[in-house]
């Protein structure tokens, strides 16, 4: 790669924090933002969709049936995620992603028999123990709600790892760009559906709520975007590992922009998750470089 796998998860990661807030400051129903998310950033690809188009064209049955099910699984995470969101602080939320990982290396182990070293282990570990400090001065366990928002936002971890699972097994035969554009649209048309069928308005807001569906069609998605593409060089735990620093950075942004209160517990745990993220990439990187070495002799 020309660009490294460090730099571009950087990027995903500051990109992908500013998702919480831009759903905290919209009063769209969850399934509604994004929805109109996934649309949006079909639009923006189809310049690049219509140069590739002869691709789209040799995707067998199959394909369709894997890009569908990833579409759906993305869908049902923005729609609960966004929905605990609703309920509960952006602290509060996020801290449920640092189980992301966990699920991930279940799943990866279950589906694609892929093992995990002890470092690696305890590098998690230290992430989800900074998140946890994060979180812990704005979690509420005698408020209905926040207990609500908190079910939510760990059922979303559950479907986009899915998500990315599927990802990892079909983003090596089809382009990337291909990928997202077609587990976009399909997401946008399965929260369509949900939409129509649950008789929520489809387009009767504010300007300002289009402005933030657009937003969140642009920032957050680059993320994804990245994501898919380093599915051909990395897992789908490092990526979810990855996504452990955006309640750091979406936790500093609702400071600054929410006006959300931090405390020196989440600045402690914030360096807990960037030294956990680290210290995994690297021994990811290096795992990788011997692995490459073993192969040469």
């Amino acid at each position: 790669m020309k660009t490294s796998v460090g730099t571009l998860l950087t990027i995903s990661i500051i990109t992908v924090s500013f998702a919480a807030i831009f759903v905290k400051w919209s009063d769209a129903p969850a399934t509604i933002s994004s929805m109109y998310r996934m649309y949006f950033a079909c639009i923006l690809l189809l310049p690049i969709i219509w140069i590739k188009r002869r691709e789209i064209a040799k995707l067998s049955k199959n394909d369709w049936l894997f890009l569908a099910l990833s579409g759906f699984f993305l869908a049902l995470h923005f729609a609960l995620w966004f929905g605990s969101l609703k309920l509960t602080t952006v602290a509060s939320s996020t801290i449920i992603l640092a189980l992301q990982p966990i699920v991930a290396l279940v799943g990866g182990f279950l589906i694609y028999k892929e093992r995990t070293t002890l470092s690696s282990l305890v590098t998690i570990c230290i992430s989800i123990i900074g998140v946890v400090l994060i979180g812990w001065g704005d979690v509420q366990f005698n408020d209905a709600s926040v207990i609500i928002g908190d079910l939510l936002s760990f059922l979303s971890v559950i479907a986009v790892v899915c998500y990315l699972l599927i990802g990892q097994a079909k983003v090596k035969r089809i382009s990337h760009w291909i990928y997202s554009f077609c587990v976009f649209l399909f997401a946008g048309l399965f929260l369509h559906l949900y939409n129509f069928t649950a008789g929520i308005s489809i387009t009767r807001y504010e300007a300002s709520e289009w402005g933030i569906f657009l937003l969140l069609a642009i920032f957050p998605t680059i993320a994804h975007m990245i994501f898919n593409h380093l599915l051909n060089y990395v897992n789908t735990t490092t990526i979810s590992m990855s996504i452990l620093g955006e309640p750091v950075g979406a936790t500093i942004l609702a400071v600054l922009l929410l006006g959300e209160r931090l405390k020196w517990l989440q600045m402690v745990g914030g360096l807990f998750v960037l030294v956990g993220v680290f210290l995994f990439l690297r021994a990811q990187s290096k795992a990788k470089s011997l692995q490459r070495t073993a192969e040469k002799l």
